[in-house]
């Protein structure tokens, strides 16, 4: 399994200098600056390259660019509206320059409107550690009280109702102010502070857009890129909707491992893969995530490997962000899965048999507490994160075998 790490770029205040101290030897990283939907020229990769490639004193850091996370799929193709075949065109041509860069793992999501959600990006645990949460009384209360959306009590029953209007009566102004302001972070292009009239404006662009009409949407996206992600010998790789339920009226199609194999189905290719995200698909109770990655894991190019506490006996209801070897997920038989994978890979003489993964999210600890770093990303604990599941990596890794 290669060890990679997550970095935003120049502006990421965990350094190449720490990834490489941390022991990773890859790296995952995207050109955020890049609007989407325009082309990732070959300047701005070897640009990033560069970066990654350079410790601070101008000596070589030895890491490579292994992963992109992500190359995004605009909300026009994902509505199949305005620019979305121009935007595929563009896609295309960045992909085209990702596989002369060397670089062959892409993760995307077709998540709409919204890359992820939480309630609380710093909830205090008894360690005095901070982690990301969310609260499904907490979102309640903002989508009904606070965004106020139309069809809003269609979707939680009496009793949720009641006790998201009770938390919202109790809620200050800066309470609410707060909330709000951690929910739209999880929006494309949130540094920019969206407001919560753009929330209901891109909410209005996906009336009548249902979860089968979305999958309709990502099978006519995969179905352009994917055969030329094939030739270019790349492996293209979904994340998982995060959390793995519709929210805010929203259709998720990315959810369970019925949703993954359905689309795996329909463009039946190589190039068409999973990547698979312990902590994503975790939060649902009824997802088996070892059993996943036996079933699927011939599809899985890349692993995100994160935990989390489910705080309810819910399929779905609140949680929040566990060390990688706490929290509901049985990590060491996920991780023994992963390896029984590279071993099938390796005996088939598949050329791709070492999967890469990263340690996904971590608490903040120690000095990742006043570094505030991206919420999720600190380096302290991703690096207490990666040694526990190198640990674990190499205690089973010489027992493995097909």
């Amino acid at each position: 399994m290669r060890q990679t790490w997550r970095w935003f770029g120049p502006k990421d205040l965990v350094s190449i200098d720490d990834v490489r101290q941390a022991g990773a030897v890859g790296v995952v990283s995207a050109l955020h600056h890049v609007p989407t939907g325009a082309v990732w020229t070959p300047d701005e990769i070897a640009r990033r390259q560069a970066e990654i490639a350079t410790m601070k004193d101008g000596t070589p850091s030895t890491l490579t660019w292994d992963v992109v996370e992500s190359l995004p799929v605009s909300e026009d193709i994902k509505k199949q509206k305005g620019d979305w075949r121009a935007h595929i065109d563009a896609y295309r041509d960045s992909l085209r320059h990702l596989a002369a860069a060397g670089i062959e793992v892409i993760c995307y999501n077709f998540m709409p409107v919204l890359d992820w959600t939480r309630t609380d990006l710093a909830w205090k645990r008894p360690s005095g550690a901070t982690c990301m949460r969310f609260d499904l009384t907490d979102f309640a209360a903002f989508d009904l009280f606070i965004l106020a959306r139309p069809g809003a009590t269609d979707d939680y029953d009496e009793a949720l109702q009641a006790a998201a209007e009770a938390r919202f009566r109790a809620m200050s102004d800066a309470d609410r102010d707060q909330l709000a302001g951690n929910v739209v972070f999880g929006l494309p292009g949130a540094a920019e502070r969206f407001t919560l009239e753009d929330v209901r404006a891109h909410l209005a662009e996906y009336s009548g857009i249902s979860e089968d009409r979305l999958r309709g949407h990502m099978i006519d996206f995969l179905s352009e890129i994917v055969p030329l992600a094939e030739e270019l010998g790349l492996r293209l790789c979904c994340h998982p909707d995060d959390p793995p339920v519709p929210l805010l009226g929203l259709p998720r199609i990315m959810s369970t491992e019925a949703q993954y194999e359905a689309v795996m189905r329909a463009v039946d290719s190589p190039a068409n893969g999973i990547t698979l995200c312990s902590g994503s698909l975790g939060a649902r109770a009824d997802n088996d995530l070892p059993g996943m990655m036996d079933r699927l894991g011939d599809r899985v190019h890349f692993l995100h490997l994160r935990n989390v506490t489910r705080e309810t006996g819910a399929v779905f209801g609140s949680f929040h962000e566990a060390e990688h070897l706490g929290g509901h997920t049985d990590m060491v038989a996920l991780v023994e899965a992963a390896l029984r994978e590279e071993a099938r890979r390796r005996a088939s003489g598949r050329a791709d048999w070492s999967i890469p993964f990263r340690p996904d999210h971590g608490q903040d600890i120690l000095d990742d507490l006043g570094r505030r770093a991206q919420p999720g990303y600190p380096s302290i604990g991703r690096l207490k994160g990666l040694a526990e599941l190198r640990g674990i990596i190499a205690a089973l890794e010489p027992r493995i075998a097909v």
